[in-house]
């Protein structure tokens, strides 16, 4: 470069440029250049070891490109360095222990830069560091040390940072920021009182009791969403703190917004429409007209809805590079808009880093969502302007629906209309969250600092059963009140009535409960007593395979040498009864190869009785255990996970009658003499309401492996089968039971451990080392990913088991693991559940109905909820 011999050349900056390719050679010869810019370009490849030469630079920027590889050593010469700035970079390897040479340092920003943790403890003690901004990084686990330092801005936001915040924090006089968000933070926060102007906590594990005194004399913006805090009868919402599902009380309406009063619902709603930033909007299409209501409250972090009561938001996030004192979250333009609806894209809400809409009070089921953009920030007439990328990930319910979503790119261009569609969005528990995160990711700085993260114009919900969802009506209404006084009589008579019935059918005596066995109709065999008296030579001890929950289950030979398995019931028990005519009735019509075949059946002499196709490799348990002849090697444990996962995936969406098992466990897996798995024990099925999306029942199952909405709150659906599926994924490829104690030093289930081990990025350690070594890396890998996925706290983040086989089988991309709050909503319930299965004593394998006895029985829960 001719520029290298000018003696006086200091500063160079290319920042907003469009260059691209890697950085050009010679910059070596710059050797009295103090500042080196190269900022939001599209400059690719690895960072010269040249640069290293460069040992007068004070500032280095690289931010906001696609460079790779790791930091070359020879970057460990820059000791003049005060500034190091590389986000939002495709680096890899960890961060370098060499910058804790750089004694001058004051700024260090690493977020989304591709480097992982931990933290050297020699970065951590640089005197003269001032503002430290980390994210969206793994491996820093702890909080590092940095109470020497004068810090005025502090992040280290969503880097699986663990423990109790340190009490120094709270006293140090210059912390201006303080962004700790999306970790796995715990304790309590003992010096809030002495928070910083702009606290932000969101998304961790904090308890402890929030203080009436500091909540109400606080002058900083403290957002305290997504934890665990116990807070005062007496507190209010207030703008600059945000309270969102900040609450213990996580399940119920008022842990919603534990300040704002009691949250009830008078009725539920099928529709919602909101004009993002923006005054209320009518907007006429061939239907009618849909209003949209306001959302123009600029200041609020997290409120309700004033008037309409059933939605609001949560922000979250400052713009910290922005040199203004307050914050601004809506934006607007005064351009012409193109479209049929322009006024719903004249204002949008944004957010320095989340923003949440939810709602509450809707009708359970299934909904249409629309979520319109529109880039009104940037500019396609200036050059400098075209340059600015805003790119954020956006999830519904807990699952991502779209991944580094760049609004300009969808759109084709600024001041342009994108809607994105999702269908069928599930609504349980009357609740729905739209979470827009910002990652680190696209440029801060264009067209001026502090223009960036998630940005949204307008949302619009519709239940999938409205055809003309939310147009206004002028007639025809019909008061809810008085819809429930005129048929809640006659559901209560109707009720009565059943319960009555259902009281009598339980006494039937034997003939009655025959005739109606076979006036079902069903595809089976009737069996004689004395049939199977015979094949099982008197029901002798020496044939027992095992004893179930209600019952014991007998190996026996027909007449014309078919092997089969007797499982005989009592039909003194009422409960025995009910589980006798629902497996029937389940198993009878069903036709698949991962499904265990029903021969038929026997009701006669006061005994009920099933007759199964034997297994000759008895159950998944059994070979798991270590107590069994057989050994599983990975080709066998690939084969029986995916032919679990699809004889699940039949049930719930193959079938006639889709249906839910209730009770998957290693137990109830079978093996052919083949080690096809078969799926049995369909005493526990539910048939699949389609109208409900969840069923509130007793709940009956197998602590271990049932899913925390269910064990809990009793909230059934096809996803509680896909929790156990998860469970049971684990167990076949760690060999151990999430039923038993892992007996390492944490003394933590099976699947508590896994997911600490896939925080610590050792995820290959819960492979069975009774493998050794034999296996396919890259296989093991995805089952493990696809079992921590299905075993998600949030039913709503785990997948279909349709989807669970295309995982398993390499067909579909599986789903990072979500950090963030809609995962930490669910996180009390999940360590509820932890809680009492460390509680319950439960050693050994469970027992199927076709073990040999050798291993104990699991410990079967059944309770109302």
């Amino acid at each position: 470069m001719e520029w290298a011999s000018l003696p006086n050349l200091t500063y160079m900056s290319f920042c907003a440029n469009r260059l691209s390719g890697p950085l050009p050679p010679g910059l070596q010869n710059f050797k009295s250049l103090q500042f080196l810019g190269v900022e939001a370009n599209q400059f690719s490849g690895p960072i010269p070891d040249e640069l290293g030469n460069m040992i007068n630079l004070t500032g280095l920027e690289l931010a906001s490109n696609h460079f790779t590889g790791s930091l070359p050593s020879s970057l460990a010469r820059l000791v003049n360095l005060d500034k190091f700035r590389i986000s939002e970079n495709n680096f890899s390897g960890t961060i370098p222990e060499y910058i804790g040479n750089w004694s001058r340092l004051q700024r260090l920003d690493l977020q989304a830069s591709g480097l992982t943790g931990p933290f050297p403890d020699a970065v951590a003690r640089l005197e003269n560091l001032t503002y430290l901004f980390i994210s969206d990084m793994t491996g820093i686990n702890s909080f590092p040390n940095i109470s020497s330092q004068t810090i005025k801005d502090l992040m280290l936001r969503n880097v699986s940072m663990s423990g109790q915040i340190p009490s120094y924090i709270w006293s140090k006089p210059d912390l201006r920021s303080l962004d700790l968000s999306f970790n796995k933070l715990t304790g309590e926060v003992l010096g809030i009182n002495l928070a910083p102007k702009f606290t932000y906590l969101t998304g961790n594990m904090l308890s402890g009791e929030i203080k009436s005194g500091v909540y109400l004399n606080s002058r900083s913006n403290i957002d305290l969403s997504y934890n665990n805090f116990s807070w005062p009868s007496s507190c209010q919402e207030r703008s600059n703190i945000n309270t969102y599902r900040s609450s213990s009380l996580k399940n119920t309406l008022t842990g919603l917004l534990p300040c704002a009063g009691p949250i009830t619902c008078k009725h539920y709603k099928r529709s919602l429409h909101i004009n993002c930033g923006g005054e209320t909007v009518t907007v006429t299409n061939s239907i009618g007209k849909i209003t949209y209501q306001a959302d123009n409250s600029d200041k609020v972090k997290a409120a309700t809805n004033e008037h309409f009561k059933n939605w609001g938001i949560s922000n979250t996030g400052d713009f910290m590079d922005d040199s203004s004192d307050e914050d601004t979250y809506i934006i607007s333009t005064s351009s012409r808009l193109p479209g049929d609806s322009p006024d719903l894209y004249k204002t949008a809400r944004r957010s320095a880093l989340s923003l949440v809409y939810y709602s509450f009070c809707l009708e359970n089921g299934e909904y249409n969502l629309k979520l319109h953009f529109m880039e009104i920030q940037f500019s396609d007439q200036e050059l400098y302007s075209r340059l600015g990328r805003r790119i954020f990930d956006v999830y519904v319910q807990g699952k991502l629906f779209l991944r580094d979503f760049n609004i300009r790119k969808e759109a084709n261009g600024t001041l342009k209309s994108i809607v994105k569609e999702l269908k069928a969005v599930n609504v349980t528990d009357h609740k729905l969250e739209i979470w827009l995160y910002w990652a680190g990711k696209g440029t801060t700085l264009i067209p001026k600092r502090g223009n960036y993260g998630p940005l949204i114009s307008a949302i619009s919900l519709c239940h999938s059963m409205e055809q003309h969802c939310g147009v206004e009506k002028t007639k025809h209404h019909i008061s809810y009140a008085l819809i429930f006084g005129i048929t809640g009589p006659l559901i209560a008579i109707f009720l009565l009535a059943l319960g009555f019935y259902a009281q009598r059918k339980c006494r039937r005596d034997k003939k009655k409960r025959e005739r109606d066995l076979r006036a079902q109709g069903l595809q089976t065999v009737c069996f004689t007593w004395r049939q199977l008296q015979a094949a099982t030579n008197n029901f002798d001890e020496a044939n027992k395979l095992g004893e179930g929950g209600f019952g014991s289950v007998f190996k026996g030979e027909l007449t014309d040498g078919t092997i089969i398995a007797v499982k005989k019931l009592s039909s003194k028990s009422c409960q025995g009864n009910r589980e006798f005519v629902n497996e029937i009735g389940m198993i009878s019509g069903l036709n698949h190869p991962n499904l265990v075949k029903l021969y038929g059946c026997c009701v006669e002499k006061d005994q009920l009785l099933l007759v199964y196709e034997y297994m000759e490799n008895n159950s998944l348990a059994l070979a798991l255990s270590g107590n069994s002849s057989l050994k599983l090697d990975w080709a066998a444990r690939k084969k029986i996970c995916t032919g679990t996962a699809r004889g699940l995936d039949f049930l719930h969406e193959g079938a006639a009658i889709r249906m839910i098992h209730r009770d998957i466990k290693t137990p109830n897996v079978l093996l052919d003499a083949d080690l096809n798995a078969k799926i049995s024990d369909f005493g526990l099925a539910r048939l699949h309401e389609e109208e409900h999306t969840h069923i509130s029942t007793k709940v009956a199952g197998t602590i271990g492996y049932m899913a925390p909405e269910y064990a809990l709150m009793g909230h059934l659906t096809e996803k509680a089968d896909v929790y156990s599926f998860g469970v049971v994924a684990m167990e076949i490829v760690s060999g151990k039971s999430n039923t038993t104690q892992k007996g390492s030093d944490d003394n933590a289930p099976l699947i508590k451990w896994a997911m600490t081990l896939q925080q610590k990025g050792d995820i290959m350690e819960i492979v069975d080392p009774k493998l050794e070594g034999e296996f396919n890396s890259l296989e093991a890998e995805r089952m493990i990913r696809v079992a921590l996925v299905c075993t998600n706290a949030n039913p709503s983040s785990r997948p279909l088991m349709s989807e669970a086989v295309k995982m398993l089988e390499g067909e579909m991309e599986i789903p990072q693991i979500l950090s963030g709050p809609a995962v930490y909503g669910h996180d009390l319930n999940f360590s509820k559940l932890m809680e009492m299965q460390e509680s319950t004593s439960m050693s050994g394998y469970g027992l199927s109905p076709f073990n040999q006895g050798s291993a104990t029985s699991n410990s079967t829960a059944e309770f109302s909820s």
